[in-house]
């Protein structure tokens, strides 16, 4: 039987091993790159995590009627558990009664730009949020590392507007070289070239007409 095989246990107890998958989520969704590299395990057990806190995140997006509000404080709520709780204790944090507060945690900024931002770009996407990508084994422990990152992120979206760049100006050129090509066979271009050649023989075998009746008539 399978009990208690479900996860990797990545050789933690269960409060190392979520405080370790909170902080993670944490990076991928605050990087400016959206993107973290971590060893393969670890990303393996990140992506179902992080995917989760982003479909709740989804689903608030497409609520309607009248407990709409209602049901998005719920899911945000939810998905609040992904990630680390922000300042509970602010006389512990302030020192001293009307001092400023202290600032949010990473956790509760994820938090909003998960509902802000990523709800908004995986709106029309069924699942499949994140990417794994290997890079191989690192130097010292031998351990393979990877690379986990959001679909449609910064990069890759500037990476297509590139490329869509690069193709206007080589259809273009394309476009003028064949309308150039087509002027010139109209033009005066081979059939010119063919009645040169025509008149050069036609002088040659003057030529050669007129040497061969010096030569009879000597």
């Amino acid at each position: 039987m399978r009990h208690q095989k479900a996860h990797r246990k990545l050789g933690r107890t269960t409060e190392h091993r979520m405080s370790m998958l909170r902080n993670l989520a944490t990076s991928l969704i605050n990087a400016r790159d959206e993107r973290i590299v971590t060893t393969l395990p670890k990303a393996k057990e990140l992506r179902p995590f992080i995917e989760r806190a982003i479909t709740l995140s989804r689903k608030a997006t497409t609520l309607e009627g009248d407990t709409a509000a209602v049901e998005a404080v719920h899911l945000r709520r939810q998905a609040a558990g992904f990630f680390h709780a922000g300042n509970r204790q602010q006389s512990a944090t302030t020192g001293r009664r009307g001092a400023p507060r202290a600032p949010r945690t990473a956790g509760v900024l994820a938090l909003k730009r998960l509902f802000d931002e990523l709800g908004q770009r995986f709106k029309d996407r069924q699942g499949g949020y994140t990417r794994i990508i290997k890079l191989g084994r690192r130097d010292g422990d031998n351990a393979e590392l990877a690379i986990i990152e959001l679909v449609d992120n910064p990069r890759e979206r500037e990476a297509v507007q590139a490329a869509s760049k690069r193709a206007k100006p080589a259809a273009k050129k394309g476009a003028t070289k064949t309308a150039r090509g087509g002027d010139a066979g109209e033009g005066s271009g081979r059939p010119a070239k063919d009645s040169d050649k025509a008149g050069r023989g036609g002088r040659r075998s003057k030529k050669t007409e007129s040497t061969a009746a010096e030569q009879d008539t000597e």
